[in-house]
């Protein structure tokens, strides 16, 4: 596989931590570059056009709570990858692509148009500007200091950096959102857990300054509303920025018990609650929490065949039958488009352990939305696949999934989370307040 050679590649290898070398990136952010540190500029053969500002208005007649359109819905795929053709793209597919397909005769990747059309309000542009010349990582890259809003480094230096800037990418100021997950068994089973959640977002909340952060990133807390056997489990998080100066504080609700207990703790390779094992800590929202068990590496940038405006699935004249089949989410109404992502590579430290030994990120390099994720055993083996299917937001404006499935390729099952082709649309100006995620509310609430 090709690594580009990029204008910007020049300064991962001279180092840039000096002040000129980040004033001359805060520089490049007003021309050759992004706004969040991209290539402006399209690909020498055309498959990968010019960013000219990405989606900055909602389509005409859109209402502000409606589902989303498909400013897109006019395109037809350029051409289809199956197994039988499969050596002809190898170089422009991820490990987890290629399992697929070798796996799954029936498995197809449906490619269009590339439409570069992630989009970020003025503001996170300006905050990130300002990141180019003050943020750096704190002690042994476990947090991030200098930066309260924004991507925190625009031209990374190093694989800490870019996973940084996913961890810290702009995802509103608040959300609430009812979606549905799912484990769909080899034989395409499958029984749905509804959930109500809501997120209180510190970092990149408009007005905040370093202080105001004092090393918190978000409040999350959810409650399972279907089935009736799980209704009115609760999980509710306070989340760190660094979780090594402080570990990540959880709780859970269990109406039998009636009683909101702390979790010991929620990390790493710890099973994320409602799940089915199928979800590590560390693995929801394709990576989150302290990255010190791990050795990062930034292998640079490539031309990847990824996921992405994927309206198709999220549409609401979908049931979720339709969308979940055996083995794969429905090939027909997924979306892949040929964009350059930086790759990271993750290696478990020696005296650590974890299911995933070996990780291998795809980060697309205009919004820092880790799009899929290589995992591997101890023994070097490609074990899971992790893909995210992103849509722009056009009413915030940011680029968010609208599905992430992590696929188990020895158990030939999958575990997806987002559905919300039947619910009510994501409200990103929801009211909430910090006093909201406690562990007091958690338990005032389910006692109503």
């Amino acid at each position: 596989m090709k690594t580009l050679p990029l204008m910007l590649c020049g300064l991962l290898i001279m180092g840039g931590a000096n002040a000129a070398a980040d004033s001359k990136t805060a520089q490049q952010l007003d021309q050759n570059l992004t706004p969040v540190g991209a290539e402006r500029a399209g690909n020498a053969s055309g498959t990968i056009p010019e960013w000219t500002g990405g989606i900055t208005a909602p389509p005409p007649g859109y209402i502000t709570g409606e589902h989303h359109p498909d400013p897109y819905q006019d395109d037809q795929p350029l051409y289809e990858i199956t197994r039988d053709n499969l050596a002809t793209y190898k170089n422009i597919l991820s490990a987890g692509s290629i399992a697929l397909l070798n796996q799954y005769p029936d498995y197809r990747i449906h490619v269009y148009p590339t439409r570069r059309s992630a989009s970020l309000p003025y503001r996170i542009y300006q905050d990130t500007r300002a990141n180019a010349t003050s943020a750096e990582l704190t002690y042994r890259g476990n947090g991030v200091q200098g930066a309260a809003s924004g991507i925190p480094f625009p031209v990374p230096k190093d694989g800490l950096e870019a996973i940084w800037n996913h961890i810290l990418r702009y995802r509103g100021e608040t959300l609430d959102a009812t979606t549905n997950r799912t484990v769909v068994n080899p034989n395409g089973s499958y029984s749905l857990v509804k959930i109500d959640k809501q997120v209180y977002f510190v970092y990149g909340r408009e007005g905040n300054t370093t202080d105001d952060i004092d090393n918190k990133l978000f409040y999350y807390k959810h409650q399972v509303t279907a089935p009736a056997s799980l209704a009115g489990t609760a999980l509710l998080v306070n989340e760190p920025l660094d979780q090594i100066a402080s570990v990540r504080k959880a709780w859970q609700y269990i109406p039998g018990q009636r009683r909101v207990r702390r979790l010991p703790k929620l990390a790493y390779n710890d099973l994320m609650p409602d799940t089915s094992g199928m979800l590590t800590a560390d693995t929801a929202d394709m990576f989150n929490g302290a990255p010190d068990r791990y050795k990062w590496t930034l292998a640079g940038k490539r031309e990847m065949l990824v996921p992405y405006n994927s309206y198709k699935v999220h549409g609401n004249d979908l049931q979720y039958s339709d969308i979940l089949t055996p083995h794969t989410l429905n090939p027909d109404l997924l979306r892949y488009e040929r964009h350059r992502v930086w790759v990271v590579d993750a290696k478990l430290r020696t005296g650590y352990k974890h299911a995933y030994a070996k990780r291998r990120f795809y980060i697309d390099e205009d919004s820092w939305q880790i799009l899929m994720v290589d995992l591997y055993d101890a023994d070097d083996k490609l074990i899971r696949f992790q893909e995210a299917h992103p849509i722009n937001y056009y009413e915030v404006p940011l680029m968010l999934s609208t599905l992430e499935v992590i696929y188990d390729l020895e158990g030939q099952r999958y575990f997806v989370d987002g559905l919300s082709n039947q619910e009510t649309e994501y409200d990103f100006a929801a009211i909430a307040s910090p006093r909201n995620f406690t562990a007091s509310a958690l338990r005032r609430e389910n006692r109503k």
